[in-house]
């Protein structure tokens, strides 16, 4: 199911988590409408800005998988309100992910979004980087405009 132009509604349900526990973390009939919501108002914004896809590595969880993932207990990803995503690295436009947070920041309404980092380790031993931006929406009450980096 189509949310908008370049967002359905399976990407929001994927979960390797999900997939490998066991769990069913299809998207209940009260979420769909505000992750469509959260797509309108943030997500195909950034899309149509940047002419970059935009990969969801975190959407719905069902509040099993948002156990499984150690995530909030009032977590916005399980009320249909918050997506985590990324870029492609080797984007043929060379935009950074960091280039689309802070045009989020001055160019979009959320509820939050947050810059989140977790340092890895490649396989070669040198030390590096996963970034991702988490962002919030919600349709029913008023939009904080929070802004934060969490670096784990």
């Amino acid at each position: 199911m189509k949310l908008t132009n370049n967002f359905s509604l399976e990407e929001f349900e994927r979960s390797d988590t999900a997939k490998r526990l066991g769990i069913d973390n299809h998207v209940p009939q009260f979420a769909v409408e505000r992750l469509r919501i959260l797509c309108e108002k943030v997500l195909q914004p950034v899309r149509d800005h940047f002419g970059v896809p935009i990969l969801i590595t975190s959407g719905y969880r069902c509040p099993d998988l948002n156990d499984a993932v150690k995530g909030a207990t009032s977590s916005q990803h399980m009320k249909g309100e918050a997506a985590d995503f990324k870029i492609k690295v080797d984007n043929t436009k060379g935009v950074k992910l960091y280039d689309l947070y802070l045009w989020m920041v001055d160019n979009l309404s959320f509820d939050q979004l947050i810059w989140e980092v977790r340092p890895l380790r490649q396989a070669q031993g040198r030390p590096t980087n996963s970034k991702w931006i988490h962002v919030s929406y919600k349709n029913e009450k008023a939009n904080r405009q929070q802004v934060f980096t969490c670096k784990r």
